[in-house]
């Protein structure tokens, strides 16, 4: 009889255990990702990955953000969503100066702070989800000295002030400090509309001799495309394009030959991670948020996880547009 009882307690712990792990959590636990340019496909793809994890802890996921470049009007959602109370942030600095007093409230007011994308390393939050950014430009820059030989002017697309482009840029440079005769002779401010990198590129094709332009570097996703755009409709071949990010378009430009190639990040893999890592720290939650544990040898946080990046080229662009092509279905 006693060996029947040790049987039924070993068929019910595993049910008992399930339904421990599913009381865990409740939809009345809310998380938010904040970012800008929320209408970019980039960020639907980070978002996708946000409310995956969502469903899988069954949790409530919002965003919230401007769908254009407005580092003012994210610091506007921030405010309301840290008043707002939630289980747990996830952010993408747009401007680190800007948000950082953000930021702190939310830590200082006992919400979960992480950064994705773009960090904030002087503020509070707690560690940076997203792509290695300065060695992403390092790898960037080594395809252009390849692809020029050494030699020739170079003009960069960015949003000067962003933490992560900026990083970005710092990497082309590390990388060229080693080959003084590639110049960088321009980073235009597309102040998050494409539109002025596409009739920046149309005015540098027209320059010749010294001042002439060998390659174009977009250090965002949106600027790819058009600037491939400005060159075909020139008539240009023998420039050299790169870009940043795996948009379908930009994956086409790849294939046609436009692009030479572009900078692969993974924002889903971003917005699933950061909602993973914040619903555990929500469900164990440190003795202090506001301790640096970026200088704990012992803290149980990390500073960065590395999300991964990869340069696209001919050579495997099929492999990145059949994995698009199934995110989509």
């Amino acid at each position: 009889m006693a060996s029947v009882r040790k049987l039924g307690v070993l068929a019910i712990s595993p049910l008992l255990l399930l339904l421990t792990n599913c009381s865990r959590h409740s939809n009345s636990e809310v998380y938010y990702l904040i970012a800008t340019n929320m209408s970019l496909n980039y960020w639907k793809t980070a978002v996708a990955g946000f409310n995956a994890a969502g469903a899988r802890y069954h949790v409530t996921v919002r965003t919230a953000g401007p769908d254009n470049y407005d580092a003012a009007a994210e610091l506007q959602e921030l405010n309301r969503v840290v008043a707002a109370k939630p289980a747990g942030i996830l952010i993408s600095v747009a401007d680190e100066a800007l948000l950082k007093p953000g930021i702190d409230a939310a830590i200082n007011g006992g919400i979960p702070v992480l950064t994705i994308d773009s960090d904030a390393p002087s503020s509070r939050r707690l560690f940076f989800i997203g792509t290695n950014n300065l060695a992403a430009g390092r790898l960037g820059g080594q395809r252009i000295v390849e692809k020029l030989g050494g030699r020739g002017n170079v003009v960069f697309f960015s949003m000067p002030g962003q933490p992560n482009l900026d990083e970005r840029l710092a990497g082309f440079k590390d990388v060229f400090a080693t080959h003084p005769d590639i110049k960088i002779i321009d980073v235009v401010n597309i102040k998050g509309d494409a539109r002025n990198a596409f009739d920046n590129t149309q005015q540098y094709l027209t320059q010749t001799g010294i001042a002439r332009v060998a390659a174009f570097v977009c250090l965002e996703a949106s600027s790819g495309k058009v600037v491939a755009d400005a060159v075909r409709r020139q008539k240009v071949t023998d420039r050299t394009v790169v870009a940043w990010d795996v948009e379908q378009d930009t994956l086409a430009e790849i294939k046609d030959g436009t692009i030479e190639a572009t900078i692969a990040q993974k924002p889903f893999t971003m917005g699933f991670a950061g909602l993973k890592e914040l619903d555990e720290i929500f469900h164990n939650k440190p003795k202090s948020l506001t301790k640096d544990y970026s200088v704990d040898a012992f803290s149980e946080y990390p500073v960065f996880i590395d999300t991964g990046t990869a340069l696209v080229d001919k050579a495997n662009v099929d492999v990145y547009a059949r994995s698009a092509a199934e995110h989509q279905k």
